[in-house]
């Protein structure tokens, strides 16, 4: 596999190459890194940017950064709640009244995923169970895959199911939750979440590789492909190029397109405090007793102290997103892979997610 230059070698350089090198090793197409500290940038590649062609992927190529949508979308809801126009603690259905929801769910249940609402992509109970959503993996998922969903049926489909528990009483990751913060959004702006995001983070930020896509279908170049496996109904293994594809089915819960020098200045920015007022900020990034989780973000514990992170990853594009709570250092990445309806790779993913947070952040002993 051929590896491409570190954009900048202020880090230590020749030991992250190797590192990703060995983490496409164990079933990646392609992976980019990029690490921002007190010793400055480095960003390097290693694998392809496509199956059956030798380039390397993009340092700073669009992906589509699947749940890292989550964190934008959450950052908009409390800029709203900053201009006076959301309240955390109101019920939703105050600003949804379109739908039959829990009064007692409210906008930080939404946000925390405390919430209970069925997540419209499945749901898998604790005792291995599970209740199935709308169609999101194999063959049905590739056949349809520039089908448009309207977020609205979305939220219905959700709601024609019984709640996974009462509002409040308990955490469970439901997509749901984030379609219904969209519209939130939406309503009390009266513009699009496009809009809004232009107007609140990617235009103050200077984004501009990062979409909201909505219906479209396409990603901008420079990119690496995204390629999803299945078996077809003649029981032969087919191999697709999803990478276009209509994100409209997963909505606010992760449709959205980034780089990681976009992931990195808007982590950063979070962090640092210019997006987020300081009490919001705080209240985001205060964990639930559960699950580590805050208001769109992961809250997470390293030798290098807490870190703010959220990732994503769905049909063979993945990303990384994580700093400091302090700022001084940021970790982004993107994964291109081979995805199927076993998410095969899921356990790699980990793996792999972890290695670069012990060798980046530092590892936290064991007690």
């Amino acid at each position: 596999m051929n590896a491409q230059d570190s954009t900048v070698t202020t880090q230590n350089g020749p030991e992250l190459q190797q590192t990703i090198e060995e983490l496409v090793g164990t079933g990646f197409t392609g992976l980019s890194l990029r690490i921002n500290d007190e010793l400055g940038e480095w960003a390097g590649s290693a694998g392809v940017a496509e199956l059956g062609k030798p380039d390397v992927p993009p340092v700073d190529g669009h992906i589509r950064i699947g749940s890292n949508t989550k964190t934008f979308i959450a950052t908009v809801v409390l800029q709203l709640v900053a201009e006076g126009k959301i309240v955390l603690d109101t019920p939703i259905v105050e600003y949804l009244p379109e739908f039959e929801l829990d009064p007692r769910i409210t906008v930080r249940m939404v946000l925390q995923h405390t919430s209970g609402v069925f997540n419209f992509t499945g749901e898998v109970f604790e005792d291995g169970t599970t209740a199935p959503g709308i169609d999101w993996s194999g063959q049905a998922w590739v056949d349809n895959r520039f089908k448009t969903y309207q977020p609205q049926e979305l939220v219905r489909f959700a709601l024609s199911k019984p709640a996974r528990f009462e509002p409040g009483t308990d955490w469970s990751y439901a997509n749901t939750n984030y379609v219904l913060a969209r519209l939130l959004v939406e309503q009390v702006s009266g513009r699009s979440l496009a809009q809004e995001m232009r107007r609140l983070i990617l235009g103050p930020l200077g984004l501009a590789g990062t979409v909201v896509p909505e219906t479209a279908t396409e990603i901008p170049e420079p990119h690496a492909h995204a390629f999803y496996r299945y078996t077809d109904a003649a029981g032969i293994e087919q191999i697709v190029d999803v990478t276009s594809q209509n994100p409209s089915w997963i909505s606010g819960g992760g449709d959205m397109i980034s780089t990681t020098a976009d992931l990195h200045t808007f982590v950063s920015a979070l962090v640092g405090g210019k997006l987020v007022p300081p009490a919001l900020l705080e209240e985001m990034f205060t964990p639930h007793a559960k699950i580590p989780y805050g208001l769109g973000v992961f809250v997470q514990e390293t030798a290098s102290g807490t870190v703010i992170t959220h990732n994503g990853g769905h049909g063979g594009h993945g990303a990384l997103m994580y700093a400091t709570r302090d700022g001084r250092k940021t970790m982004t990445a993107t994964l291109n892979y081979v995805d199927d309806a076993d998410l095969s790779l899921a356990g790699e993913f980990q793996a792999a997610t972890q290695r670069l947070i012990n060798e980046v952040f530092g590892a936290v002993p064991a007690e």
